[in-house]
């Protein structure tokens, strides 16, 4: 699942006419690299949640060209926020009796390597991939230590945005308005949540300076 329904306050006056995921960044909308990366990984079906101006971001898969995708649409109104978009389009992430699923955040771009990322997550609600903290959000979301996520420790690292999550995190629960944050530390509490630390390129595309910098080939905030 690609996450593409905010409204992108801060990246303001550019999203004002284009939303964030439609943004340009080295020549390519951002949605783009999530989209062939993800069908690089040979995935099948890809769901996209939408909101402001969705329109647009629907007009433009659909003129894409992305190795066949099955790509799904999960219209939002209101914006049901993380964990209330994705109970939404549970139907379509469990489709063929699906237990576990990626979800990418749209305003995101980054190097991660899709099939690297576990198949299954055993008796874990949630593994995700973390990245150092960067300067903009210095104090990290999350202990990180020995491939798994814990609610005390000495690093604190930042959830890049990318993860793997199980349906029973999400099966309980109504498609109403709802963050992703406290699932999330409830799982980490439970000691269900597994993680990888990446190393490699990755940036929240979430100001203009931080677009324009993108562009000009430098930068490198978490759960906001």
């Amino acid at each position: 699942m690609i996450l593409a329904a905010g409204r992108g306050e801060r990246m303001r006056p550019l999203t004002d006419t284009t939303p964030k995921p439609l943004l340009q960044v080295r020549g390519k909308a951002l949605i783009d690299y999530h989209l062939e990366k993800l069908a690089n990984a040979n995935i099948e079906r890809v769901v996209i949640n939408h909101a402001w101006l969705g329109e647009q971001i629907v007009d433009h898969v659909r003129c894409g060209e992305f190795a066949g995708l099955d790509i799904v649409f999960s219209a939002e109104s209101p914006v049901l926020e993380t964990a209330g978009g994705i109970v939404k389009a549970l139907p379509a992430l469990t489709k063929d009796n699906a237990r576990e699923f990626i979800v990418v955040n749209g305003d995101v771009f980054s190097d991660v390597d899709f099939t690297q990322l576990p198949d299954s997550l055993g008796e874990d609600l949630a593994h995700l991939v973390m990245v150092d903290n960067p300067e903009q959000h210095p104090r990290g979301d999350f202990y990180y230590a020995q491939g798994r996520l814990n609610t005390d420790g000495h690093t604190r690292l930042t959830y890049s945005g990318i993860g793997v999550y199980h349906v029973a995190m999400f099966s309980h629960l109504h498609p109403v308005r709802a963050p992703l944050a406290p699932l999330l530390i409830d799982a980490i509490e439970q000691r269900r949540v597994s993680a990888q630390h990446h190393q490699g390129e990755w940036n929240d595309v979430g100001t203009p300076d931080r677009l324009a910098a993108l562009n000009q080939g430098g930068a490198n905030a978490g759960l906001g």
